[in-house]
């Protein structure tokens, strides 16, 4: 066996370049971004690439070149069912919509006047969310008529910003106010507000569509649950101070019994029909029945390696260290052994 991998440091090809090197699999480091990658690739098995949201390139052009070798029989991660709706919450809804699995409730209008519509006739509040972004970014409550409008008013006129500046410093100086960042980290949140990053300036301003979700009260957390194969783990994710988001807080528990296992065995089914290597669910509760916020294929690693063990399908809990990383490879392996 062959495998092929994309390097970017501190994502998952550090581990899966450790796998192959504990497991003696012939692999090569490639540059996706080389104009003959798909020549390159000839007579590897495997190619791996944990493309991310932030880096431009990455967004241009990964789903591309991934789903055009799995048309050429390559076994890739991700593949397109694992991968094709990423940092897409808009695609996300529809996918989950046409399975019937249980989402928060949720809104996409691509007609300003459709949407001026339907702000006059609901309650608030609302959940406004642009399609791409993680750890919370580019999320706000919407309070208000008002507010709606103006945010649907700038959404189909100059649209958004991919990088929200004030946002970011402000998540910066909270995290220093709670002890997780450091006043070096607040100076470079600050330093954001002037100079936006580079991915940021490439990437076009999000417009001609406005998306909302349903304001699920009651959470002063959420359940994140990451399926892969047949093996589950979780964390509790404590929501920001004064705030309603969770995602990216820093604030994590990894007690297993505090997490709700009807997520685990709900993230099961869903996944077993999305038929997606790897799954990462966010969860909320709504009157004890949990509710899909969005879904995503990546996750930060080190938030991870703290889990005191993992599920499997039958919903049975292995107290164990593990590395999720080296599933994905192992899970493969099987896929080329077939």
């Amino acid at each position: 066996m062959k495998v092929a991998i994309h390097h970017n440091p501190h994502s998952f090809s550090d581990r899966w370049i450790k796998y192959c090197e504990k497991e003696k699999i012939e692999y090569r480091l490639v540059n996706a971004f080389d104009s003959n990658i798909v020549e390159q690739l000839k007579g590897y098995d495997i190619f791996m690439w944990h493309h991310h949201h932030a880096q431009y390139k990455d967004v241009l052009t990964a789903k591309r070149i991934l789903f055009a070798l799995e048309h050429a029989g390559i076994k890739v991660f991700p593949d397109f069912k694992t991968g094709w709706h990423f940092d897409d919450k808009v695609a996300q809804k529809y996918l989950l919509e046409a399975i019937e699995a249980p989402l928060v409730p949720s809104y996409v209008f691509y007609d300003k006047k459709q949407a001026l519509n339907w702000a006059k006739q609901i309650k608030y509040p609302k959940v406004f969310k642009l399609k791409g972004g993680a750890g919370a970014s580019n999320v706000k409550l919407v309070r208000s008529y008002s507010q709606a409008t103006a945010l649907i008013n700038t959404a189909f006129g100059r649209g958004f910003a991919q990088f929200d500046r004030l946002g970011y410093f402000k998540e910066r100086f909270n995290k220093f106010k709670s002890g997780k960042d450091t006043f070096i980290g607040v100076l470079k949140g600050f330093a954001r507000i002037f100079i936006i990053p580079k991915f940021a300036k490439q990437l076009p301003a999000e417009r001609g569509y406005i998306y909302f979700q349903e304001f699920i009260p009651n959470n002063d957390s959420d359940i994140r649950v990451i399926i892969i194969g047949d093996k589950a783990f979780a964390i509790k994710r404590m929501i920001r101070e004064n705030d309603f988001r969770a995602s990216g807080s820093g604030n994590i528990v990894y007690d297993k019994n505090e997490i709700n296992e009807s997520c685990i065995q709900l993230a099961f089914e869903v996944n077993n029909k999305i038929k997606s290597l790897c799954t990462a669910f966010d969860f909320v509760l709504y009157n004890g029945r949990p509710l899909i916020v969005e879904i995503s294929y990546g996750f930060t690693s080190l938030a991870y390696d703290l889990c005191p063990g993992y599920w499997d399908e039958n919903l049975i809990w292995h107290e164990d260290e593990f590395n999720p990383q080296f599933w994905i490879m192992e899970n493969l392996r099987k896929e080329i052994v077939k």
